[in-house]
């Protein structure tokens, strides 16, 4: 049959072996992944990761600040989202680009600007590795990394989290932590104590943007509600251009700018049944300051919808979520990022999930909100209803929609569903949990979803049992592939307790970036801190379509037919060991190319030959 292959990818090294060495009697298998890892875990070659920002650690050139004179102090921690930006050799730029990192951290700081932040920073590549160079700014900041200034442009940013990357290379950095006063009581508020924003005075629109906006302009709002916008940055210049104040405010995570430069789709991470789909269309190409914006509404019982239109004023745009309450749109659970497959024509999002969101589900079902289709049938399927205190979603998911449709519906579950003895005896090899970060990385006319874990919890399957803390992993699907676990490839496993984020595509689909995020202090160094890291390779590991007849290999192994009940069969004499799911040996053949199996019980193997490679196999 034919396949296509991206080939070569173990997450874990199995002990290799020199040539005409002893097997070892025990390896480690895939399905005993080491999920507790202190370091970033990657495939072996041709695919190789380097550091590329490290917070807390580099230093960002910093713009002058609260009456503080321009300077340099340490980055931020807490990257999330990144940006790329092409550098456009038609006009004298050289290199690959600026990178764009988001900081969720909030804190008070006189250098950087109270709440969230984002660095920018410029690359180029040299032989196969990506570099980061030296820049001088058009306000004379020099260095390798650039805070972004918010606070003489737009005002302070909230909590930096998910943003946009456009077609033609602009960036947007969501404020995702929805505040809903200056002090609202919560005891973790970010204008409590000086530790996150100080000023709460007032802001007025247009006083301090440097391109304006019109139709807001001169408005004077409350401080928090400057916050939860999607926030347009200039990563040429490190500095804010306008917080979009025509999308709505919003807690944002994602979104998606689509080819024709004038349609915006908005995913919101908010409370389950709650979180907005929202899409903004521009009367001109590239000029998002005026258009029309849409919140999407779910029929019953169906999964197609319809865009409702939202008014264009101040008023209603700072409190969009009562305009969608009382025309009943469709209120999701978490929707994270977002992303664009040009070919078919569909939205991805990561609708990431939530533990017991039946109560919040209700409350907002009484409110007017509706609730999208896979969602009842998931509770139906339970034998539970949606707003159920019964009701879970522990492992979240990634949603599609079909813009020539408007059908949003499940494309891929997380999963498999464990119990927490399965967890403890039998952990799969895969298991995806609680979808984050999206991006589409493709390379040599192939085209993969990458997907990004934040895990909700460590229960219920979502770490192997007896872990305590999160252990994240990134995952490629192939989108010519059927979206199911097993066609998930591991790309990578980040630190112990941090976040796997980011996922940016560069390099023309050779290289991807991710961060690491809030990873355990109890890691080594680097990797105690938020990394933001590049795997590069990809054109050397994509293969695109092979005739496979059955066949599989990597490496220096091509055994056949698999699965097999009977025999093994090599394409070459070697030396070869069979190990079964637990990794410990159960056949060893010399000088070879069969190895009988018939005796063998059902279930997954590893085929080792004499030079470490290793290939899985399944018995019959």
């Amino acid at each position: 049959m034919k396949k296509s292959l991206l080939v070569g990818l173990l997450s874990v090294s199995l002990i290799s072996q020199a040539a005409g060495a002893e097997f070892p009697t025990k390896v480690q298998p895939k399905s005993m992944i080491p999920y507790i890892t202190h370091s970033v875990v990657v495939p072996p070659s041709p695919l190789k990761y380097q550091v590329l920002f490290i917070g807390g650690v580099h230093d960002v050139q910093t713009t002058p600040t609260y009456g503080k004179p321009a300077g340099a102090t340490k980055a931020k921690q807490w990257h999330d989202f990144i940006g790329f930006t092409k550098a456009d050799a038609t006009k004298g730029e050289t290199g690959l680009g600026w990178i764009s990192v988001n900081h969720e951290m909030v804190q008070a700081n006189d250098n950087i600007g109270d709440g969230g932040g984002m660095t920018v920073f410029k690359v180029a590549k040299s032989g196969d590795s990506i570099i980061v160079v030296d820049q001088t700014l058009s306000d004379g900041r020099t260095g390798k990394y650039f805070n972004v200034d918010f606070v003489n442009t737009v005002g302070e940013t909230g909590m930096n989290c998910g943003g946009i990357q456009s077609p033609d290379g602009r960036i947007w950095t969501a404020e995702e932590w929805f505040r809903s006063a200056n002090n609202d009581g919560t005891g973790d508020d970010i204008f409590q104590k000086g530790t996150g924003v100080r000023d709460t005075s007032d802001f007025t629109i247009g006083t301090t943007t440097p391109n304006g906006f019109p139709g807001y302009n001169g408005t004077k709002i409350k401080k928090y509600q400057n916050f939860n916008w999607m926030v347009e940055i200039d990563p040429r210049t490190a500095k804010a251009v306008r917080k979009q104040y025509n999308w709505g405010r919003q807690g944002f995570e994602g979104g998606a700018v689509l080819p024709d430069n004038k349609t915006v789709i908005l995913g919101e991470d908010g409370d389950a049944g709650a979180s907005l789909l929202t899409k903004f269309v521009a009367d001109t190409p590239g000029d998002f300051t005026k258009g029309k914006t849409y919140i999407f509404k779910q029929k019953d019982n169906s999964f197609q919808g319809d865009w409702i239109e939202v008014p264009q004023d101040i008023n209603t745009m700072l409190d969009i979520h009562t305009w969608a309450k009382q025309n009943n749109a469709t209120g999701f659970t978490r929707i994270e990022w977002v992303t664009f497959d040009k070919k078919t024509n569909t939205i991805y999002m990561t609708e990431t999930g939530s533990d017991a969101p039946g109560s919040a589900i209700k409350k907002n079902m009484a409110a007017g909100f509706g609730i999208p289709k896979h969602y009842k049938d998931m509770a139906t399927a339970s034998k539970t209803t949606v707003d159920s205190s019964t009701f879970n979603d522990y492992y979240g998911r990634v949603l599609s929609l079909d813009l020539t449709t408007n059908e949003v519906k499940s494309y891929i579950e997380g999963g498999p569903k464990l119990d927490e003895k399965k967890a403890y005896t039998e952990y799969p090899d895969k298991h995806l949990t609680n979808p984050d970060g999206l991006t589409i990385l493709e390379v040599k006319n192939k085209r993969y979803l990458i997907i990004c874990e934040d895990l909700n919890g460590t229960s219920f399957g979502r770490v192997p049992f007896g872990m305590s803390n999160r252990s994240c992993e990134i995952y490629a699907l192939d989108l010519d592939a059927e979206p199911k676990i097993e066609n998930l490839t591991r790309l990578a496993i980040v630190p112990y307790g941090a976040e796997v984020t980011g996922a940016c595509a560069i390099d023309n689909g050779n290289t991807l970036l991710f961060n690491s995020q809030h990873p355990s202090s109890y890691n080594q160094y680097p990797y105690n801190n938020s990394l933001t890291v590049a795997i590069s390779g990809f054109d050397k590991l994509v293969t695109g379509i092979k005739e496979l007849d059955g066949t599989s290999s990597i490496k220096g192994i091509k055994v056949y037919p698999n699965p097999a009940s009977r025999e093994l069969r090599f394409d070459n004499t070697m030396d070869a060991a069979l190990y079964n799911n637990e990794g410990s040996r159960v056949r060893v053949v010399r000088n070879a190319n069969t190895m009988d199996i018939s005796d063998l019980n059902a279930g997954v193997y590893f085929l080792m030959n004499n030079d470490g490679d290793t290939q899985k196999v399944i018995i019959e």
